[in-house]
């Protein structure tokens, strides 16, 4: 948008600073066009009203003071208001909370002045406020005069979009948990007798969530026939909800039962799509596992064990 060279100023009622941009898109909710116009400010009504309009559920209309508001120290300017019209049909003590616009055509650039609080503070209507506006939305002087194209061929155009901010009650919130007393140990029997190309553990749960670790006993992917491959994973995918996100800090360690050297492989990040494991294509080497010195595999038993050390929680309320 572009903006006008205008100087601020602040309004009688609450002392705000006023902005003023130039768009090009029209105003999405409602255009009040008046023909005349030199007519119309020489009548004896001060307030001129649109026809009512809705946005957010809610009935509206323009209030257009064509020589001012003069209780708003408007005097010698254009004033437009926005009003919640049709109350009588509101609930005792409704309370509508909006942000809102107000615009002027320019005829000769094709665009429309912009007229909001500089600091988009939301008003507050109800039953004792029933509208806000602007008293001084433009001099008399800038709108009247021909080269601005506020005012052209006596007819002028203007307009309103209404934000109705409702709390629709949803949201989250998300905290992280320690739990690094929590581990699981998966004692894996007859290893050298595993032809399963996978195996699972059994469920288990740490924090609030299930979970289960795989092992390729001769390694997944690029590393098959090299090295021992181990995930962990969730374990009921249909608990899971959609597009939710787990974070977690963890270790995987492939026991040595003898000396207690365990080799140690530390992961952090998400799990995004609970029907994959996070974890590790290249845990240890096969040759380094078959090691009979470094206590890997004792009585053909090998233990991989892990530690979830954070977690994060996920609340949804509504």
């Amino acid at each position: 948008m572009d903006k006008k060279p205008i100087h601020p100023f602040h309004s009688n009622e609450d002392a705000v600073e006023i902005s003023r941009v130039l768009r090009e898109v029209p105003p999405a909710d409602y255009l009040f066009q008046i023909k005349s116009f030199s007519l119309l400010s020489k009548t004896k009504e001060k307030r001129f009203e649109s026809s009512d309009f809705e946005s957010g559920d809610y009935k509206w209309k323009l209030c257009l003071y064509p020589n001012g508001y003069e209780k708003e120290n408007g005097k010698g300017h254009i004033s437009l208001y926005l009003a919640i019209s049709d109350t009588d049909t509101l609930p005792l003590g409704w309370e509508v909370n909006v942000k809102f616009d107000l615009f002027v055509y320019d005829h000769i650039r094709d665009k429309y002045l912009t007229i909001q609080n500089a600091d988009g503070r939301v008003r507050h209507f109800h039953r004792f406020k029933t509208e806000f506006g602007f008293a001084k939305l433009l001099s008399l002087d800038t709108f009247k005069d021909a080269s601005n194209g506020y005012l052209i061929d006596d007819s002028c155009m203007f307009g309103a979009e209404v934000y109705v901010i409702k709390s629709t009650g949803r949201g989250e919130c998300l905290s992280f948990e320690e739990t690094s007393v929590d581990c699981y140990n998966w004692e894996i029997q007859k290893f050298s007798e595993i032809e399963d190309e996978q195996l699972f553990s059994e469920t288990f749960t740490i924090g609030k969530q299930k979970w289960k670790m795989v092992v390729y006993p001769k390694g997944n992917g690029c590393e098959e026939g090299k090295s021992l491959s181990v995930f962990l994973r969730i374990a009921d995918c249909g608990s899971f909800p959609t597009k939710q996100k787990l974070y977690t800090e963890f270790s995987l360690r492939v026991k040595d039962q003898v000396n207690d050297n365990h080799h140690e492989m530390k992961f952090d990040g998400w799990f995004c799509d609970p029907s994959k494991g996070r974890g590790f294509v290249k845990a240890i080497s096969l040759a380094d596992l078959h090691d009979t010195r470094k206590g890997f595999i004792i009585r053909d038993i090998l233990v991989v064990e892990v530690q979830i050390h954070v977690m994060s929680d996920l609340k949804q309320f509504s």
